[in-house]
């Protein structure tokens, strides 16, 4: 997946790239519109098997997100998404409760948007990369501190935007992070490359300008 992540965020940065060349070339979208913001009620459920063979398991959690996307043209954007709170993950074992952890993403992605701009229905794909801040660890009460390293690595998007006026559309979206992290006991690490596969479903309202 390494070699994956590295081709994604190769090719966000060639998107990137790419734009302001195709800025030039097109003086304006046909739209008129150039930039959209997006808030979201997101969902993001954890992999439901992080260490294999520890029987291990985290609860998902929902907290708001936000986009900005900027429009090269119609249908190829340029978006940066993020949690705008931490999501607060409850972690369990066989026994039960072990503790909790907080996850914060933000990924910077290229996408391409099906259709008219004026299409009633506009689906949507993206690739890019992500960088989530793990923080609040709280995994072995009364012991050493137990911490994660940030997971970073490749974000593949779907979704679906529902115009509603010409300004204002409805999103809904699905989202798949990939990464890894390492777990340090009292500063030093004790297991490397735990599983950071979570998926996350939101739901949101966005305006173009």
């Amino acid at each position: 997946m390494q070699s994956l992540s590295r081709f994604l965020l190769s090719a966000t940065i060639a998107s990137l790239l790419v734009a302001p060349s195709a800025f030039a070339q097109d003086g304006d979208t046909a739209s008129g519109k150039r930039f959209s913001v997006v808030g979201s009620a997101t969902l993001l459920q954890p992999d439901s098997d992080p260490l294999p063979g520890a029987r291990i398991d985290a609860d998902g959690d929902v907290a708001p997100t936000l986009s900005a996307t900027w429009h090269v043209t119609d249908n190829i954007g340029v978006e940066l998404w993020g949690a705008a709170d931490k999501f607060n993950h409850r972690v369990r074992g066989d026994d039960g409760k072990i503790g909790t952890v907080d996850s914060q993403p933000i990924a910077l992605s290229g996408q391409y948007h099906f259709g008219a701009a004026d299409n009633t229905f506009r689906p949507f794909v993206g690739l890019g990369y992500h960088h989530t801040n793990i923080s609040g660890e709280d995994v072995n009460p009364g012991g050493d501190h137990v911490g994660l390293t940030s997971p970073k690595g490749a974000i593949g998007t779907v979704g679906v935007d529902i115009n509603i006026t010409p300004t204002w559309f409805a999103r809904a979206d699905a989202r798949y992070l990939d990464g890894k992290a390492d777990a340090k006991l009292a500063g030093e690490t004790f297991e490397r490359d735990i599983r950071f596969r979570p998926w996350t479903v939101g739901f949101g309202v966005g305006a173009r300008f």
